[in-house]
């Protein structure tokens, strides 16, 4: 199992924008390709880079009022693929999955909500579900995929990409892994901590 994994395709799915456009340059000049939907993809047009949408991926639009844009097996199965499990390799092919090396996530601001006197209803749209399920599943196939579960980590990321180019050791995708797990962790407990009350 090859240690050293080069990033060649990024799924982006952010809610917070800001600091993401120095990562964005420096993944582009290493030759990363985009993945992303909604106002993620718009950003990242605007930028200048070319970004496929996701829906052109899963043939799905985004529905339900955003609820379900990313939650898809051509989605998942891109980031959970073992790339040494010749199993694996055989159900990309046969079913067309892309293989996902990096995922940038931002999630709902569900603790900002809350504090903004929300109503319940504004409250749990701000349940993020697609963003978490993407977080999980990037943490747990770290041996493979990079996973970039808030913008604190934007910087942490840039670095290594300085360093080394579009390419990560296993300690640094343990790393990142680790911390994806500090935020889905908080996340939840903020969310469990809301509906005791």
């Amino acid at each position: 199992m090859a240690r050293t994994k080069k990033i060649k395709t990024a799924l982006i799915s952010v809610f917070h924008k800001d600091g993401l456009d120095e990562l964005l340059k420096k993944l582009n000049d290493e030759g990363v390709k985009f993945l992303s939907t909604g106002g993620t993809q718009d950003f990242i047009k605007s930028l200048g880079y070319e970004c496929q949408s996701v829906e052109s991926v899963t043939t799905y639009p985004s529905i339900l009022g955003g609820r379900v844009k990313t939650l898809h097996p051509l989605v998942f199965g891109g980031i959970l693929a073992r790339r040494d499990n010749e199993g694996d390799k055989e159900q990309m092919a046969q079913y067309g999955i892309p293989e996902i090396d990096l995922v940038i996530v931002d999630l709902y601001p569900f603790e900002q909500t809350v504090a903004s006197g929300a109503s319940d209803a504004d409250i749990i749209e701000k349940i993020d579900i697609g963003g978490i399920s993407l977080i999980r599943a990037g943490a747990k196939n770290f041996n493979d995929v990079v996973i970039v579960p808030s913008k604190a980590e934007y910087g942490v990321l840039l670095d290594i990409l300085n360093k080394k180019g579009a390419e990560t050791d296993i300690e640094d995708r343990k790393m990142f892994a680790q911390r994806a797990f500090g935020v889905s962790s908080h996340y939840d407990t903020a969310i469990h901590s809301w509906f005791s009350k």
